[in-house]
């Protein structure tokens, strides 16, 4: 079961760093109500991460994250547009390396779908992601302030992608229940929901929703690799193979040494490794379109 070294890897979760990177969580900040969260923390959910990577990158961020990329065989990587520049410049100058995500709210009701619209064309984003928990205000996945979104992503045939389970960040996760896509998945069949952020502590109820419907997804961001749900793992070497991908949290809370120093010990099955690392990524985002 030994790890791959020359798959070319697909990262669904990456971001480049720079001075910028402070800005990555302020839109999360109105919803913090501790002192420790605002005055102590550089990221949000910090107590939960040790050896947090230095985002403060000297000179060319772009070249240092290829540099990164490269180090650890990572082929391609989806970044997020909004957060800084250095996104959408990493975007413009080297589309064989990166593809874009949105970060959506769905309180700006038909101006977000226009939106969304407007990045397909100009960037051909690959996905729509969301934090429903640190959305201000938050809002439950199975909201119907979604539902005009939804029907856009099934029409652009491009997936939405939430953190679902406990936030790290100190605020309240009822909308990020597992149970709650049950009702988005039944609704919308076509549509293709990757979860983000691991969905514990209900991991049993995620693989169970994924043998229900077959447009559900499991992501990897934000786990180190010694910490993937066991029953995640089990599920991706039995009957989920086709439904487990790879995503990091660089440099968010993980440093890819971190990262690919600890993935040869997942226990994954050989034929696992391609469709877990690269082969999954490619079908659910179409990324050979």
């Amino acid at each position: 079961m030994p790890m791959p070294n020359d798959i070319g890897v697909i990262d669904l979760m990456l971001a480049i760093p720079g001075d910028d990177s402070s800005t990555f969580y302020d839109w999360i900040k109105p919803l913090l109500m501790d002192r420790e969260s605002h005055e102590l923390f550089s990221m949000p959910a910090q107590y939960m991460f040790k050896d947090i990577p230095d985002t403060s990158v000297k000179g060319d961020a772009i070249a240092y994250t290829l540099v990164q990329m490269d180090k650890h065989g990572i082929e391609r990587a989806m970044i997020g547009l909004g957060f800084s520049e250095l996104q959408e410049q990493a975007l413009r100058e080297h589309p064989d390396r990166f593809f874009a995500s949105y970060e959506a709210n769905p309180n700006k009701g038909m101006d977000e779908v226009r939106k969304i619209v407007a990045l397909y064309e100009e960037f051909d984003i690959k996905a729509v992601t969301a934090a429903p928990a640190m959305i201000c205000p938050p809002v439950p996945v199975n909201d119907k302030k979604w539902y005009p979104i939804y029907a856009k992503l099934v029409e652009l045939d491009i997936p939405f992608c939430p953190c679902m389970g406990v936030p790290g960040p100190r605020v309240p996760f009822g909308p990020q229940k597992v149970e709650l896509l049950d009702e988005v998945l039944w609704f919308f069949p076509e549509l293709r929901v990757v979860t983000r952020h691991g969905c514990e502590p209900w991991t049993d109820v995620a693989w169970k929703m994924m043998l229900k419907y077959p447009n559900l997804y499991y992501m990897t961001s934000a786990f180190a690799p010694k910490h993937y749900p066991p029953d995640i793992i089990d599920f991706a070497n039995k009957r989920g193979s086709d439904q487990v991908l790879y995503a990091g949290y660089f440099p968010m809370g993980l440093s890819l040494d971190r990262i690919f120093s600890e993935m040869p010990d997942v226990p994954f099955r050989d034929e696992v490794w391609p469709k877990f690392l690269r082969e999954n990524a490619i079908k659910i985002f179409k990324l050979d379109e």
